[in-house]
């Protein structure tokens, strides 16, 4: 997919909860971790997109069609929304990308010749491990 899909900031619902880790008391008053909440269903997103989104193997997208993301990296609310709406960004960017087909290649003369040497020379050492034939 050509370009770069951009987010509208006015699709995404951010919930403010208390950080877990450091933060001495402060953790315990201050709610500065962030749910972010993407609806791909209800999204301006192209079709394309929405499809390969919901598509993705990703824990972070739910049976329903909705992207949460946890960002409590930073002690600033400020921050964690910029960090979450970061990730959210290279959640879509990665969904956008079209892997290229795989071309079936032939393995070449020499490595064919290699693998039927490394067989053969396989074969005399479990040979010889025998009883000897008299």
């Amino acid at each position: 997919m050509a370009g770069k899909v951009v987010l509208d900031e006015r699709e995404v619902e951010f919930g403010m909860i208390r950080a877990q880790g450091a933060g001495g008391q402060n953790v315990n008053k201050v709610s500065c971790a962030v749910h972010l909440r993407f609806d791909i269903g209800k999204s301006s997103l192209p079709e394309v997109v929405k499809a390969a989104l919901l598509a993705l193997n990703d824990q972070r997208v739910s049976s329903s069609g909705v992207v949460v993301i946890k960002a409590q990296g930073s002690r600033s609310l400020k921050l964690n929304q910029l960090e979450a709406l970061q990730r959210l960004q290279e959640l879509v960017d990665r969904a956008c990308q079209v892997e290229k087909p795989r071309k079936a290649t032939k393995p070449t003369r020499g490595s064919q010749q290699r693998r039927l040497k490394g067989k053969a020379v396989r074969s005399d050492v479990k040979r010889l491990r025998g009883k000897p034939t008299e």
